[in-house]
């Protein structure tokens, strides 16, 4: 696997969903980025989800073996905000929702990021990288 191909296959997804999470529903190129968003998403997973859904595997089954596995672009951000600096925040609908084994009630959520690619699992406002691509 060409970690270096991931990350930038990885951040030009993650670039088209900035750039269709600030268009409106009524901006007048919003379907063609949004058709060029699920475009990238299916070559994604085409071209990565064996691997990535292996190592989204080991992680669940480390950290919440009762949630299913997904494909790996659920696990992106779907909406984001820019920072007054110029960096984006995912929004609060990032990653996908599992059920810890050690701690059931907690509110967590499993994140695909790039630059460099890593798997962030997040609990409450904690975040720690799980996995990250060498």
């Amino acid at each position: 696997m060409n970690i270096q191909t991931l990350d930038q296959d990885l951040l030009s997804l993650f670039e088209k969903r900035v750039e269709l999470s600030q268009m409106g529903y009524d901006h007048r190129d919003y379907d063609d980025v949004e058709e060029a968003l699920h475009d990238l998403e299916d070559d994604f997973n085409d071209k990565y989800g064996d691997f990535l859904e292996g190592i989204l595997g080991d992680i669940h089954k480390e950290f919440c073996p009762e949630s299913d596995v997904l494909l790996p672009t659920a696990y992106l951000a779907r909406s984001f905000k820019e920072t007054p600096d110029g960096g984006i925040e995912v929004g609060k609908d990032a990653g996908v929702e599992v059920e810890l084994e050690a701690d059931p009630a907690a509110s967590a959520k499993l994140l695909l990021l790039p630059s460099p690619t890593r798997i962030v699992l997040q609990v409450g406002k904690k975040k720690n990288i799980v996995w990250a691509a060498e």
